[in-house]
């Protein structure tokens, strides 16, 4: 039975819902005039956006910020997202269910009553034990922790969306899986070249998170060693 808990981890870990997530290979600035021109081209047709997607995932993956918004992981939530690049990533959700995620160095660490939320949703039922109620259980993701916020290099304009958000003028950025997995992504306009919303459709469930606070004083703080268990030791307690 361990394939289901497994499959399960990696989906709740990803609950901000990202299409998919971005390149991290070959980092390099589009600085040729034929680039820009290319760019400049895309822009107005629709095209790839790849050079402006690659400048936010940088800055962002580099700078702090917190995030604000619903989820399409679990129904009627609200989550809080912090980021610190030398500290990791926060999670936090409420609303119909409660609990809380984090990520460093690509370990993600899960509440046990979230993690066991997501379980059910997916037709899973666990019980959590009594002793095991404020653990967290923790499993390598294979991804950065800037996998929960990174745009796809596949994302391309669509000019007919564009919109400000919080008076920034944003250029919309749509990434596309299928017809009922969709990501808007409404990036700045101009440098400095951040994230400002996303927009997303799972299967006829919706979320929106706004980006804020770049670049102020952010601190996540991961649970205590003796308040993690890792996913094996979690199945051979829960029964899975």
């Amino acid at each position: 039975m361990s394939s289901p808990l497994r499959t399960a981890a990696v989906a709740a870990l990803l609950l901000a819902g990202a299409v998919a997530c971005g390149d991290k290979t070959g980092e390099e600035k589009s600085t040729s005039s034929s680039s820009s021109a290319s760019a400049a081209a895309d822009d107005a047709t629709g095209g790839s956006a790849a050079a402006r997607i690659e400048a936010v995932n940088e800055t962002m993956r580099t700078t702090t910020f917190s995030a604000v918004g619903t989820s399409t992981a679990y129904d009627g939530a609200l989550q809080d997202m912090t980021w610190n690049p030398q500290q990791g990533l926060r999670i936090q959700i409420s609303g119909t269910i409660g609990g809380n995620m984090y990520c460093q160095d690509g370990v993600t660490y899960i509440s046990s009553n979230l993690f066991a939320a997501s379980l059910k949703q997916q037709g899973q039922e666990i019980t959590v034990p009594a002793d095991l109620d404020d653990v967290y259980v923790t499993t390598k993701s294979g991804q950065g922790c800037d996998a929960y916020f990174a745009l796809s290099p596949t994302g391309r304009y669509a000019p007919s969306d564009d919109a400000t958000v919080n008076g920034t003028p944003a250029r919309a950025v749509k990434v596309s899986a299928s017809a009922s997995a969709t990501d808007t992504y409404y990036v700045s306009a101009k440098d400095p070249a951040y994230l400002l919303k996303l927009k997303s459709t799972r299967d006829g469930r919706t979320s929106s998170t706004t980006y804020v606070d770049f670049g102020k004083k952010k601190t996540v703080t991961l649970p205590a060693a003796d308040k993690t268990m890792a996913m094996d030791a979690f199945r051979a307690r829960v029964g899975s």
